[in-house]
């Protein structure tokens, strides 16, 4: 029999499919076909194996092979099957062992020497690859630490296709070759920024630890120079670090997009701030052909923060409804779609008005309120609906500046805001500990207003006025109670009482 077989990974979306390569050499004129319904870059596999095999010194034989991808209905895309496609002709020509080929998962992409180039996704192939149960995974050396970061498998690093068919067992003498590498990952920053820095509005830093404590979305409105993008920039700092699973789900993310690891899981909260004039496909992904993550993805788990938020398009704000409800976002194309995770903390900015002086005490607003309205309108109501926390913050003049510089004014550093979330976060994981749900924000309304956890009536009479008057919708009134659960947490009480509804109530009514 000349059949070879050995398995590559298509990726969808941010997972990972074995793909039997099977390869078949037979009579008939020279040629290589490549079938599986690959892309372009994987069409074009044939011609760099045929030369990386002939420049590694094993090259295939003047003969027609065939290399079928399996399932044939599965879309394939890139470059990251070469280095399988090229193992099963060489097993398929008896220039190595087709029982090593078999057993052994082949991920990496070759260059016309016959050196494996490092590719991206490798973490998300290689988790998806143990999870469909195999347990040897080779791919190129640059990319070896970032595929041991995945539990139970064994890695082989190789950095050629030389290299290769010697390990698999082929009659070559070793060459050494100098591997290709991966840029130097960018080192992080030695501190983060701190929350004390942040000097008055006292009711706005309350408000963001409230936020991290329960993952609230949060838009915060004021005037330039009131410390809007500032407080956003710090509430990164305020959530604890991430899980192994989220780790994971974070880091697969950075793989999927070509960003280095630098040998270990990401396990700080990722923090992504789009430019206002970015499109929809850069803010919730797509792209044509491939389908690749947007920021709304490489902020899962973390924060995405939108400054200027009535700047952006109305259609790429309005994307982010679906994601905000489900936790994912859903990519379709004709041929091919793909889930995303889209778990993030949403914070948006923005002025109160076009020149951005309303409200200010010492430079006059010129908009007239007809154009106040508009301006904030641009962000839409069904949108606002969704945000837990509505913060506005003001400009501090010099007596409070002095008095924050002089030690007056007590102010939040990170580390003890976020001591406060931790302890607030634990105390939601135990009450939740039965459910899928970790934090407050995800608990849906149906579960807070079940019989358990219910509150009386005169705890909820506030919020009761409000849905009967029409200022509360019926999802504004689930996520009050849910920012009342997480007042409480940070109170370390049990249930919520009237005062904790007040304050969530406080905290969810538009500024």
């Amino acid at each position: 029999m000349t059949v070879a077989r050995t398995e590559a990974v298509a990726l969808v979306g941010v997972g990972g499919q074995l793909v039997e390569v099977e390869a078949d050499i037979s009579d008939g004129l020279p040629g290589f076909v490549l079938i599986g319904l690959p892309d372009t870059s994987l069409g074009e596999a044939r011609d760099r194996v045929r030369a990386a095999a002939a420049n590694s010194g094993c090259a295939l034989p003047p003969r027609k092979l065939t290399v079928n991808l399996s399932p044939a209905a599965l879309p394939k895309q890139g470059a990251s099957f070469d280095l399988a496609i090229a193992v099963a002709a060489l097993a398929a020509s008896d220039l190595v062992d087709r029982q090593s080929i078999d057993r052994v998962v082949h991920i990496g992409e070759l260059g016309l020497d016959g050196r494996l180039r490092p590719v991206s996704g490798v973490l998300p192939a290689v988790l998806g690859a143990v999870r469909a149960g195999a347990e040897r995974v080779m791919v190129p050396t640059a990319n070896a630490a970032e595929a041991t970061l995945v539990p139970g498998v064994r890695v082989v690093g190789v950095a050629s296709l030389r290299e290769a068919a010697i390990w698999h067992g082929g009659d070559f003498t070793p060459e050494e070759v100098e591997p290709l590498t991966l840029p130097a990952a960018v080192p992080r920053p030695e501190s983060e920024l701190d929350l004390g820095e942040v000097i008055g509005n006292r009711a706005a830093v309350e408000g963001l630890v409230v936020a991290a404590a329960g993952g609230h979305h949060t838009m915060m409105v004021g005037p330039p120079g009131s410390g809007k993008s500032m407080l956003a920039a710090r509430l990164p700092g305020l959530l604890p670090d991430l899980d192994i699973e989220s780790a994971l789900e974070v880091s697969s993310i950075r793989s999927l997009c070509g960003l280095p690891l630098g040998g270990e899981l990401e396990r700080r909260p990722p923090f992504e701030s789009p430019h206002h004039s970015c499109s929809a496909t850069a803010l919730v992904g797509g792209g044509s052909g491939v389908l690749r993550p947007g920021a709304v993805s490489r902020a899962s788990r973390g924060v995405l923060f939108l400054d200027e938020a009535p700047e952006f398009p109305a259609h790429v704000l309005d994307g982010l409804r679906q994601p905000l409800e489900s936790g994912e976002i859903q990519l379709q194309r004709t041929a091919v779609g793909a889930v995303f995770p889209a778990r993030f903390q949403l914070v948006l900015a923005a002025n109160p008005c076009g020149c951005g002086q309303y409200g200010s005490r010492d430079v006059p607003c010129e908009c007239t309120p007809f154009a106040r309205r508009r301006y904030l309108t641009r962000v839409s109501g069904p949108l606002v609906d969704r945000i837990d926390i509505h913060l506005r913050l003001m400009r501090i003049d010099a007596a409070q500046f002095h008095l924050a510089t002089d030690g007056a004014v007590p102010t939040t550093s990170t580390a003890e805001a976020r001591v406060r979330v931790e302890r607030a976060r634990e105390r939601a994981a135990v009450r939740l500990a039965s459910t899928p749900w970790r934090l407050n924000s995800e608990v849906p309304g149906a579960w807070l207003r079940a019989e358990a956890q219910r509150l009386a009536a005169s705890d909820t009479a506030d919020m009761d006025r409000a849905l009967e008057g029409g200022t509360l919708t019926m999802r504004g009134y689930d996520r009050v109670l849910r920012l009342a659960w997480t007042l409480a947490d940070l109170d370390a009480q049990d249930r919520p009482d009237a005062g904790h509804v007040g304050a969530a109530l406080a905290l969810r009514r538009p500024r």
